[in-house]
């Protein structure tokens, strides 16, 4: 194993405890099947819509998720353009409860992440998306959380399935899908 899976693996270890995670078995070299997926995101979202009636129950303004769109939201890896199912329900529900519905992702379009958004059957408040200055997606996310808690948003709840989407801080809990020692990109 070398210094950079290494690394990797810490961090995806490191954020599966921080995030009651559990850290998939698979190894570095392979993408478990499409079912062992989703399993796993079922774990990563277990008690979701129980966090967010307590949490809103405890009030505040602009109260906001954040999620990411590839391997998160939708199914990008297994099913391209498909809505990842424990996912969406957790959105729908922020939303019912009237919580607001963001995006951070390191795509390129705001316009087409959105669109591709509603396709798959999500309500989506707003789109924040990589600039072209920035090399990385974790440089995109933790912009992208920083600009909505600086409108005001009180970020709640953050989605994501690589360690780079947690990093920076700006939302009070995170839920981490596995991406497979960043094989799910």
């Amino acid at each position: 194993m070398n210094s950079r899976t290494a690394r990797a693996l810490a961090v995806t270890t490191l954020a599966g405890a921080m995030f009651g995670v559990v850290t998939p078995s698979a190894s570095a070299s392979s993408v478990p099947g499409y079912q062992t997926w989703l399993s796993d995101v079922h774990t990563a979202m277990r008690g979701g819509t129980t966090y967010l009636d307590e949490r809103i129950a405890k009030g505040g303004t602009k109260l906001a998720v954040v999620t990411d769109i590839d391997n998160t939201a939708l199914e990008t890896y297994y099913h391209p353009g498909d809505p990842t199912a424990d996912v969406r329900a957790f959105i729908k529900h922020a939303k019912e409860k009237g919580v607001s519905v963001l995006v951070a992702s390191y795509r390129s379009s705001a316009s087409s992440a959105k669109a591709a958004l509603v396709d798959a059957g999500y309500p989506v408040d707003r789109v924040c998306v990589r600039k072209s200055s920035e090399s990385h997606a974790t440089d995109t996310k933790q912009r992208c959380r920083k600009e909505y808690a600086a409108a005001g948003y009180t970020i709640i709840a953050n989605v994501g399935n690589r360690p780079g989407d947690f990093t920076g801080g700006n939302y009070e809990k995170g839920f981490k899908l596995p991406d497979y020692n960043e094989q799910l990109s």
